[in-house]
């Protein structure tokens, strides 16, 4: 049996969690729960209805956040013209070194985002930056020539969602410290992202639990009918 602390066991008695609420009303249960010593994650997590082995129905995608992550995001750049890429804002930038350096165990960023061209080239290392979620993907917006616009947008709170093969995806929506209202308004956009990631040939209960929490606290159900529109 898991121990639980002195503070989590605190929150379970500060709500009844047992029922679910609108996304508003679960923001503001979380915001009146015990609060840890630093700036927790907060995040949404879902489990899905599809069938995770059926290629056709991955559910993956990125979506702004309103308001940011409210973390610092390092974003390695793999390029020919590492120097536009750091006058740009990437705090790594490069491509034979920087490969070499990950092939050595370097992991030291959060994004990484690659040229058309590079592309061809780092797709040798997928084996190392795919199981850790680091690979450039077109359709996250992590392949792009528009370097300068793809590092703002991941800097500014752009954040990718995959589903696992569980069919769950969680998703970290900003700080605790952040006001009720920019938790919500990044909460929607998630929500909304997720629900239009809907795979087209998929029929049924597409999203069956969402799930509203910190990183020390417990889960905060949200009502179905924030989510059965999807």
């Amino acid at each position: 049996m898991v121990k639980q602390s002195k503070r989590y066991r605190n929150a379970l008695t500060a709500a009844d969690f047992s029922k679910e609420y609108a996304l508003k009303d679960a923001v503001e249960v979380l915001a009146k729960l015990p609060k840890a010593k630093f700036d927790e994650t907060v995040e949404l997590s879902f489990r899905l209805g599809v069938d995770p082995a059926q290629g056709d129905q991955m559910v993956r995608g990125t979506t702004p956040l309103p308001n940011g992550s409210g973390k610092k995001v390092r974003v390695l750049v793999f390029t020919d013209n590492p120097k536009a890429a750091l006058d740009a804002g990437a705090d790594h930038a490069g491509l034979q070194d920087m490969m070499q350096k990950i092939n050595e165990g370097w992991l030291d960023f959060d994004v990484a985002i690659a040229t058309t061209e590079a592309m061809k080239t780092v797709r040798t290392i997928a084996r190392v930056l795919g199981p850790k979620g680091l690979m450039p993907n077109p359709k996250s917006g992590t392949v792009t020539d528009d370097i300068a616009s793809g590092i703002k947008a991941v800097k500014a709170g752009r954040v990718e969602f995959k589903m696992d093969k569980a069919a769950n995806i969680g998703v970290g929506i900003g700080k605790l410290s952040f006001t009720a209202n920019q938790i919500l308004e990044n909460a929607q956009a998630v929500l909304e992202a997720i629900g239009k990631a809907k795979p087209a040939s998929f029929k049924g209960q597409y999203i069956k639990t969402c799930v509203l929490s910190s990183t020390m606290s417990p889960g905060v159900r949200v009502a179905s009918t924030e989510y059965n529109k999807f």
